[in-house]
């Protein structure tokens, strides 16, 4: 009886736990737009989008938010189906994700973003996270929305 309080107990706190990302202050400037404004074409030479990616598995669970960094700054929580659009530089960049699942699930990937570099995917995954530039729009993107400065 007692194991199976205690495990009651372990289940919770982790469930809990789980949804406890809080978000991060963003110290980088949006370029605020509209979803109807986005288009494909007036992305590249610096404008880049990030959108999170996250799947139902994750947005189930409500472990779907990420915390992002970039070179160390951070850009702020992209909860799923938000995006953001930046201007960057052509150079490497050191990006750093983090989401809660059972425990905190951190992951860095270099990004070279050059002149073509247009729109980059970013998702929560079962044992990490997954960072890719796609260069395209994600499917049903007038349903995401502008990530707010939190």
């Amino acid at each position: 009886m007692n194991t199976l309080k205690f495990s009651l107990i372990i289940v919770a706190i982790l469930l809990c736990n789980a949804c406890g990302l809080k978000p991060i202050a963003s110290e980088y400037t949006f370029v605020k737009t509209d979803v109807e404004d986005v288009d494909i074409n007036q992305l590249g030479d610096g404008h880049v989008l990030i959108y999170n990616g996250a799947n139902m598995l994750h947005t189930v669970d409500n472990t779907a938010r990420l915390n992002v960094w970039i070179d160390n700054i951070p850009l702020g929580q992209i909860r799923p189906s938000e995006y953001a659009i930046l201007n960057f530089k052509p150079k490497s960049y050191q990006f750093k994700l983090l989401h809660i699942d059972f425990v905190n699930m951190k992951s860095e990937h270099t990004v070279e973003i050059n002149n073509q570099t247009k729109v980059i995917m970013i998702k929560p995954t079962v044992t990490s996270n997954k960072l890719e530039i796609t260069n395209e729009l994600p499917s049903k993107f007038e349903k995401f929305k502008y990530a707010e400065k939190r």
